[in-house]
Formats: structure tokens, C-alpha cells, sequence
């Protein structure tokens, strides 16, 4: 009989766990990028919005607030820390502290892309 109780213990708990992890990948998505003059998205930023939601998202949370693992870049934020162009990219590239480096996953034309999808969407 305890080990039936202790079963029914655990897919309580599972069943539980799942919800809240479900609850959580639901909780907010990634801007889209808006239309331009000419009703269609710049691909520049559609590409880094399908970087920055495959490979940032998760530590920096899908709108950039940053309540995750790492820092907040959305509002300007990574322009007001690094206003230098090229000085946001050594650290994606690069990576520092805990941000791991991109360098070689991304080429520089995506890096750029990610960035301007941080700077211009977020």
C-alpha cells in the first residue's frame, strides 16, 4: 500500500512539474518585426528574430526583460552598455562572464543581425 501511495506521490508531483514548465513556455513570445513602408518585414531582423529566439531567448527571456539567467537588453539597454557599434558583437562573438561566445556558431552577418533585432525590435 505505500508504494501505491508513493507512486500516485510522484505522478502527482510530475503531472504538476509539467504544468508549471508548461505554464512557462507559454508565458511571452519574441516581438515579431513590423511590416515596412513597402508591407513587408526587413529580413535582416526577421533573421535575427529567429536567432535571438533560438539562441538568446533563454537565458535573456523572449522579450529581452531579462528576468532569466542573463542581463536585460531590451528598451536600449544594450545601446546604453555598449554605444561603441562593433563593442556588443565582441561579446557575442567572444562571449564574457557567463554568455557564452558565438563566435563560432554565428557568422558576423548574423551576429549583426541579432544585434539589430535587440536594438530596433526589443
Amino acid at each position: 500500500m505505500a508504494a501505491r501511495e508513493a507512486g500516485v506521490a510522484v505522478r502527482s508531483a510530475l503531472i504538476s512539474l509539467c504544468l508549471v514548465l508548461a505554464a512557462g513556455c507559454g508565458a511571452g513570445s519574441s516581438p515579431e518585426v513590423e511590416e515596412g513602408p513597402d508591407g513587408t518585414p526587413d529580413p535582416v531582423l526577421v533573421a535575427g528574430r529567429a536567432i535571438f529566439v533560438d539562441r538568446c531567448s533563454s537565458c535573456h527571456d523572449a522579450d529581452g526583460s531579462g528576468t532569466g539567467d542573463g542581463p536585460r537588453l531590451n528598451r536600449g539597454r544594450v545601446l546604453e552598455v555598449y554605444p561603441e557599434p562593433g563593442d556588443a558583437a565582441v561579446v557575442v562573438s567572444e562571449g564574457r562572464n557567463r554568455m557564452p561566445a558565438f563566435g563560432g556558431l554565428l557568422t558576423a552577418g548574423e551576429v549583426d543581425a541579432v544585434l539589430r533585432y535587440i536594438n530596433e525590435v526589443l
